[in-house]
């Protein structure tokens, strides 16, 4: 199993980010995706969580309407839009999934900061 993020940078306040997690090593488009996140002396929140098939999501509310998460299940990748970005969202972004039998796997993460 094996999941990649990318997209992450230095944004200004207001300004928009992409978030990009390749997946492999299992079926992707049979199971729950998720964005979680982790700031600097915090615990590592869920951000955001859609179904196998992209039409159930979930978002935290600090990021309900702001946030926008998404999958492809052909090309085996899940997205996260970010709009109107607050200093607060500064974080480590990882991708998440369970699978049944085998627990719990994460990516490397992908650093968003979000600073003038």
């Amino acid at each position: 199993v094996q999941l990649v993020e990318s997209g992450g940078g230095l944004v200004q306040p207001g300004g928009s980010l992409r978030l990009s997690c390749a997946a492999s090593g299992f079926t992707f488009s049979s199971v729950v995706m998720s964005w979680y996140r982790q700031a600097p002396g915090k615990e590592r929140e869920l951000v955001a969580r859609i179904n196998s098939i992209g039409d159930s999501t979930h978002y935290a509310d600090s990021v309900k309407g702001r946030f926008t998460i998404s999958r492809d299940n052909a090309k085996n990748t899940v997205y996260l839009q970010m709009n109107s970005l607050k200093p607060e969202d500064t974080a480590l972004y990882y991708c998440n999934t369970y699978l049944l039998g085998s627990g719990r796997f994460w990516g490397q993460g992908t650093q968003v900061t979000v600073s003038s």
